[in-house]
């Protein structure tokens, strides 16, 4: 099983509105240009509610834009039909997200697994395919542990290894070390950087911690919907 190449991504003039009661809309992004080649590490910063999610939403196909054209290798996207836009999902991006959103009823071998059920892999195909994940991700004893079993960290890496189920080349991480402390966020970090080189995926980092973005090669800063600050590291 193999997800999809890593893509070159595309965002042309593209805006993100929502309705906020009444005749009022929020304008989450206003006209954002962005190219993100195949292999950047990206960090996107900026105070709450500058449109981070929303960026990273749209780039992942979990929303459309309201105006403007996104693209993956030249081709649109983000005007797809949803069916079309969950199998790209399904097969090319990989999710982290602050909170991990285990299922508690579920193993941690288990919870790896779902994506790859979703794809329907054979079951024993996709059970040693979580059992390797878990064993990059030094977890290799804790398959069978449910998610009140395992520590914030352990919790953490087991969502990584499920993020990397499909082997997608497009990883989207929202604040992935909010919740945990210094040595288990920078493991993480390694982690995801090691997966990135491997598989030449593109990875984009939401984060308001310094040392986070630090880690990456390329800086982008949003104010009220835009990008202010596009810096890539010399």
């Amino acid at each position: 099983m193999n997800g999809l190449r890593p893509p070159r991504i595309e965002l042309r003039s593209v805006v993100r509105t929502y309705a906020a009661g009444g005749a009022d809309e929020v304008r989450a992004l206003q006209g954002i240009d962005l190219t993100f080649a195949p292999g950047e590490f990206v960090s996107v910063e900026g105070p709450s509610g500058c449109g981070k999610t929303t960026l990273l939403n749209l780039l992942g196909l979990l929303d459309a834009p309201t105006s403007g054209e996104l693209t993956w290798d030249g081709r649109p996207v983000g005007d797809r039909p949803e069916r079309v836009r969950a199998r790209l999902r399904l097969e090319g991006v990989g999710f982290i997200f602050q909170r991990f959103y285990l299922l508690p009823t579920l193993t941690a071998a288990e919870n790896v697994e779902l994506p790859m059920r979703a794809r329907r892999l054979p079951r024993a195909d996709r059970r040693a395919r979580a059992d390797a994940l878990l064993a990059e991700v030094g977890l290799a004893g804790r398959a069978r542990a449910y998610p009140h079993q395992l520590s914030g960290g352990e919790e953490q890496r087991v969502a990584v290894a499920r993020a990397l189920g499909n082997r997608p080349g497009l990883l989207l991480a929202d604040e992935p070390t909010g919740e945990l402390d210094t040595a288990n966020s920078r493991a993480i970090l390694d982690l995801l950087e090691r997966v990135r080189a491997a598989r030449d995926a593109t990875l984009l980092v939401v984060t308001h911690n310094p040392e986070v973005a630090a880690r990456a090669g390329r800086h982008l800063e949003m104010r009220d919907g835009r990008v202010v600050r596009d810096v890539a590291e010399a």
